[in-house]
């Protein structure tokens, strides 16, 4: 009976946990540091040279939550398998909207329709496409499918 207690204490205080901070209850460390961005560019430029691959540059920040949806659909049973085969994904962290406006702005990111926001890069480098008005910004709201179309029709060879 007294492990049936503790066991229910200890579901309480886990809900009181997720209440009182709903916002970090999903949160991850997705996006590395700000100044990481130009070297994980680079990195993943040369590797989706070497391999034939092409680059997803997945602008946001670890606060937004469609962020970690997005990055949970990436990562998904469906999902996984056509990103590493096709992809190389660069995750760039935008801070709160303050850092790597250079980079959003190469890529023809506007940061101001809302995150996340991706572009595509052939293998070589050259912008394929940039996402113009917020398509996954409300991704909370969507499924894992709208990322499988996204994925197989940017893919090497896509529709």
């Amino acid at each position: 009976m007294n492990s049936l207690k503790v066991a229910g204490l200890a579901a309480a205080a886990l809900l009181a946990l997720s209440v009182a901070a709903p916002g970090r209850a999903l949160e991850r460390d997705i996006y590395p540091a700000p100044e990481q961005a130009p070297a994980d560019l680079a990195a993943a430029l040369k590797n989706a040279a070497a391999e034939h691959r092409r680059v997803i540059l997945d602008f946001g920040g670890n606060w937004c939550p469609d962020c970690q949806v997005l990055d949970l659909y990436f990562h998904d049973a469906t999902n996984r398998p056509i990103l590493d085969a096709s992809f190389v994904l660069v995750h760039i962290n935008i801070g709160q909207k303050d850092q790597n406006l250079s980079l959003a702005e190469r890529y023809q990111i506007p940061l101001n329709k809302g995150v996340p926001a991706l572009a595509v890069l052939d293998s070589h480098g050259k912008l394929l496409y940039s996402q113009k008005t917020g398509e996954f910004e409300a991704m909370r709201h969507m499924e894992s499918g709208e990322v499988t179309k996204f994925l197989l029709h940017w893919k090497p060879g896509g529709a």
